[in-house]
């Protein structure tokens, strides 16, 4: 007899994908949008970056940026990695499913075969399971060995509805104004440790956060 629990799996990612792509197109099209180009943004290839709570708006950032580029997007083998590849996909997102916990080195390998095919490669470093804004090596490891830039994606929306997960995942209210803040920066020349430093205060510019998470970074970076 068919296990009930995969049989709603199995219609979840069929069903859910393009749902939630919908919803995302609404609440693209609702908003009044600006975009903010800290640095240049050229048609050059790059390891593109988000933390994995704002992949509501950021991939979609993405596909205005780059509209015709080849990309693919390392995913984690979860059910809701699932879904994520199939609501990436409707963006032309292919998925490199693992994580740097799961099937870390095939997912390596695959996104080095992604990128000599001259796609590019979109990572939340913070992803699949967090800690929120945690920078894990990842995306650092393939940007230093394939020595492109980083794209990196991030935005702020005045109003918006944040969920009480791991990575409080923003959805922007409609008809707000939402500012992202796009960059191209390099990690040629430094070190592992350094590049993770660099990346994690570029990302954390201009990215949301509470209180608490605010007050932290400021000790950490102080304490240095």
């Amino acid at each position: 007899m068919p296990n009930f629990k995969n049989i709603l799996r199995q219609v979840g990612q069929i069903v859910i994908p393009p749902v939630v792509y919908i919803l995302m197109r609404i609440i693209w099209f609702t908003t009044f949008k600006r975009f903010h180009f800290i640095t240049p943004i050229g048609d050059e290839q790059h390891i593109c970056v988000c933390w994995h709570g704002e992949l509501f708006m950021s991939p979609q950032a993405y596909r205005v940026i780059h509209k015709k580029h080849k990309a693919s997007a390392i995913i984690s083998r979860h059910f809701d990695g699932s879904l994520i590849s199939g609501t990436l996909n409707l963006f032309r997102i292919g998925p490199l499913r693992g994580s740097s916990r799961k099937g870390a080195q095939k997912v390596l390998l695959q996104a080095f075969r992604s990128i000599k095919e001259g796609k590019e490669v979109l990572i939340t470093p913070d992803g699949p399971r967090g800690p929120r804004h945690y920078m894990s090596d990842g995306a650092i490891g393939i940007a230093l060995k394939s020595q492109l830039p980083i794209f990196i994606m991030n935005f702020k929306a005045k109003s918006f509805w944040q969920f009480n997960s791991w990575d409080k995942f923003v959805i922007p209210k409609p008809f707000t104004k939402v500012d992202f803040y796009l960059q191209s920066v390099s990690l040629k020349g430094m070190s592992l440790d350094e590049s993770k430093e660099y990346l994690l205060t570029k990302m954390m510019e201009h990215t949301i956060t509470d209180d608490e998470e605010t007050a932290t970074i400021s000790k950490l970076k102080n304490e240095k």
